[in-house]
């Protein structure tokens, strides 16, 4: 009989105190039993692992959007002083082809995470 979209029940016998462990893990994981051991078994990122991953990709996002906005407060001073030195045009081209050096170095990271998640 198939309940909220589970298949099967499993009874599996295990010591009380490697249960107990378990839960100590779900707990401070805040996952489920279920998910502990389904992912351990099937070799998959655990849930919380997941969320961690998660919340690296949108720490590496705000990072970029505080570069984006530093670069806008750049280039409002360039034009409230009408003008910059060549020098400072090198460093800052510079700076630009090293951060998108760091953005290509980031996407393929975050496509290996991906594809470790999707697993």
């Amino acid at each position: 009989m198939e309940k909220d979209g589970k298949e099967d029940l499993i009874i599996i016998r295990v010591q009380k105190s490697r249960k107990d462990n378990w839960k100590k893990i779900c707990s401070e994981k805040q996952i489920s039993l279920t998910s502990l051991i389904i992912h351990s078994v099937e070799n998959r990122i655990l849930d919380d692992e997941r969320r961690k991953v998660l919340n690296f990709i949108e720490e590496q996002d705000n990072i970029f959007v505080k570069i984006e906005t530093n670069i806008n407060q750049v280039a409002r001073y360039v034009n409230t002083m009408k003008g910059i030195t060549s020098s400072d045009v090198d460093y800052f081209n510079r700076q630009l082809n090293q951060i998108i050096e760091l953005k290509k170095e980031q996407n393929s990271i975050f496509k290996k995470i991906y594809s470790i998640i999707g697993k």
